[in-house]
């Protein structure tokens, strides 16, 4: 049900954008974090079924899942951190601090200019 919540704050924010602009959207680009990550299929089929009669209808949903990042506590840099190999890419280091994930937010849209 949680992607049913986000798909109806879309649609909201959508067509609010859509009304400013005088314009149809075409694609919305999301993005999130691994930890705060939404299911594709859930969200996109939820966001078809309440987008059904309105501006919105027919709108593509891009969804971008940004990975978990990590700060090195050797080295300082910021590298992707990956669960499988929980080490510093530059230096090899396992002393390192996770880094917040990345919240869930609408990037862009783009609308039809015809």
């Amino acid at each position: 049900m949680h992607e049913t919540m986000i798909a109806k704050n879309l649609l909201d924010t959508l067509e609010a954008e859509a009304t400013k602009q005088n314009a149809k959207p075409k694609i919305a680009k999301i993005s999130c974090g691994t930890f705060n990550t939404v299911n594709d299929e859930i969200l996109t089929f939820a966001f078809e079924a309440i987008a059904k009669g309105t501006t919105c209808e027919g709108v593509k949903l891009e969804i971008e899942h940004k990975p978990i990042t990590a700060k090195c506590g050797d080295c300082g840099k910021i590298f992707a951190f990956d669960l499988t190999k929980p080490v510093c890419e530059h230096c090899g280091s396992d002393k390192y601090d996770l880094l917040p994930d990345a919240p869930l937010l609408l990037d862009e849209i783009e609308f039809d200019t015809e």
